[in-house]
């Protein structure tokens, strides 16, 4: 494969994971509006939020066996105009029951989009033969601050959260169907081949799925698990255990969300030099670590080092499960991926109400410390991804796959 057909494509997923990012990011700045718009109440929207959420996980299903059988390249454009369109339905509704659906449409098709472009994203990992996977990850926080400057800039402007929200979305429908043209191309799934020459499917495509991806998902929850709880939690401990003020705590989160962006960006190097089990094992034990200092500590200024240690750790963790379910079978890589990024999102949707639960029981940040023992068991289960990659080795041979070396 040619070196400049494969940087176009590393490109265009960059984009994609960019354009999830900011879709998203456009819609959770706007929730104080919507809710004002929509008339309900924090209760009546937390359970609304709930509906995104199980949207989200039913979208991801269907891409990872969409992908499977039509290919990436045509799933991940389609399911980016589709969530870019559904963006706008959030910002219409005046009632719960209309909100209620937008939300459980918007929630399908950005999960749908999530697992499309992971899927496309371990293809061009496969093509260039190295470790690329955690860099997509890092751009989709870029996202996220691209969607703070457009509300930023919206709100001075006075526009409503429809006309933002459909605007954005309008504009990530021209950058999803502009990008398509960069895709790696997709092989047709083995069963469609082997119908069309009379022959039977592949023995591998009628099994169950193997025992080590459903332990990749699970890993995959207790380390979103985690993350969840960080971004509701964080600030949270530093206000009211520590007694930081406002302005003061809102460093905690700032602490943790920029040390895994910079982890995220250089987990790659370290997972091409050390391996993928070295990058889960050390970072779920930095992690551990982060995590136990941040709930002991007396200290603010030790806080802010737990959860920077805390965020870095996990930095690396979650893009070497999901590229490891993507590597594991070349067959049925979008519904591997689907079912790990299916029960990690699961896991991060539960990690600040399994905290708020705990909550009752002991003090917030005793109730980190379960954060510390899900991260103790994901170091002690990472030798998985030593079979995983064992059973990975096949799935290069059969065509051109010269690596590319660019050192980018």
């Amino acid at each position: 494969m040619e070196e400049r057909t494969l940087r176009s494509a590393r490109v265009a997923t960059f984009v994609y994971f960019v354009l999830c990012g900011t879709l998203m990011g456009t819609w959770v700045v706007h929730i104080p509006a919507v809710e004002a718009r929509a008339g309900v109440s924090h209760a009546t929207l937390g359970g609304l939020l709930v509906l995104l959420g199980l949207g989200a996980f039913a979208g991801m299903q269907a891409a990872g066996r969409l992908s499977d059988r039509l290919g990436a390249r045509v799933v991940l454009p389609a399911s980016g105009v589709l969530c870019s369109a559904a963006l706008v339905l959030p910002g219409l509704p005046r009632d719960p029951w209309t909100l209620a659906g937008a939300l459980l449409v918007f929630g399908f098709f950005n999960g749908f989009l999530d697992v499309s472009m992971n899927a496309h994203a371990v293809h061009v990992e496969k093509a260039y033969d190295r470790p690329v996977m955690s860099a997509f990850h890092a751009t989709f926080s870029v996202g996220g601050v691209i969607a703070a400057l457009v509300a930023a800039g919206a709100a001075s402007a006075g526009l409503s959260p429809a006309v933002t929200l459909g605007a954005s979305g309008a504009v990530g429908m021209v950058i999803a169907l502009v990008s398509a043209r960069s895709l790696l191309p997709s092989a047709p799934a083995p069963e469609l081949v082997a119908r069309a020459e009379g022959a039977e499917a592949p023995a591998g495509n009628r099994r169950g799925t193997p025992g080590s991806i459903w332990i990749l998902a699970v890993l995959a929850a207790m380390v979103m698990l985690a993350e969840g709880a960080a971004n509701d939690w964080g600030a949270l401990h530093l206000k009211n255990i520590l007694g930081a003020p406002a302005s003061t705590a809102a460093f905690g989160y700032g602490a943790f969300a920029a040390a895994m962006t910079t982890g995220r960006l250089l987990a790659d190097r370290i997972s091409g030099r050390f391996g993928p089990l070295a990058v889960l094992r050390h970072g779920a034990i930095m992690a551990a670590a982060g995590i136990t200092i941040a709930a002991v500590s007396p200290w603010i200024w030790a806080a802010f080092v737990g959860w920077a240690l805390f965020g870095l750790g996990l930095s690396g963790c979650v893009p070497q499960l999901f590229s490891a379910a993507g590597r594991a079978d070349a067959a049925t890589a979008g519904a591997n991926v689907s079912r790990v990024a299916g029960i990690g999102y699961l896991g991060m949707l539960s990690g600040p109400a399994v905290i708020g639960w705990l909550t009752h029981l002991v003090a917030l940040n005793h109730a980190f410390l379960l954060l510390t023992v899900l991260c103790v068991i994901t170091a002690a289960a990472a030798g998985v991804l030593r079979g995983v990659s064992d059973g990975s080795r096949e799935v290069a041979r059969g065509g051109d796959r010269s690596p590319v070396r660019d050192g980018s």
